[in-house]
Formats: structure tokens, C-alpha cells, sequence
């Protein structure tokens, strides 16, 4: 039994461990310039179709922010000050 637990841990783990050296930073901007190249940027369309996406959802999201804070504002009024 034990001899199983050993066999178990000294196996590889399934998660992929990147080979860190230290390199400084002039490895690392050289890594960053090859991930940057390899990135798939969206067209100038798409990122205005994206961003106003994200405008909208926040406006909506104020709002309804706004009528819950009033809301409850309104109903703690009315429960401290009526007789």
C-alpha cells in the first residue's frame, strides 16, 4: 500500500509547469513582443460593436442601481418616521 502512494506521487502532474529561467528584463520584454504577435486582435467594427456593448450594460446597470438605492431609501423613511 504505501509502496503504491510513493509510485503515485513521484508521477508527473497533468498541469503543464513553464520552464522559468531568470533571463531579466530583457527576456522578458523578448517574451512579451513574441505573445503580443501571436495575439488575434479584433477589427476596429468589432471593438465598437464590444465597447458600446459594454456602455449599454453599464448604463442599465446604474439605473437599475439607482432605483433599487432609492427604492430602499424611500422604504426606510417610511419606516423610521411614520406613527
Amino acid at each position: 500500500m504505501s509502496n503504491e502512494k510513493n509510485n503515485q506521487m513521484n508521477q508527473p502532474a497533468s498541469v503543464a509547469v513553464p520552464n522559468i529561467q531568470k533571463r531579466g528584463m530583457k527576456g522578458f520584454f523578448n517574451d512579451l513582443k513574441r505573445e503580443l504577435k501571436q495575439v488575434q486582435w479584433p477589427s476596429r467594427k468589432e471593438a465598437s460593436r464590444l465597447t458600446g456593448v459594454v456602455l449599454v450594460v453599464c448604463v442599465i446597470t446604474t439605473l437599475i442601481l439607482l432605483a433599487l438605492s432609492v427604492g430602499i431609501d424611500k422604504v426606510f423613511k417610511l419606516l423610521m418616521y411614520s406613527k
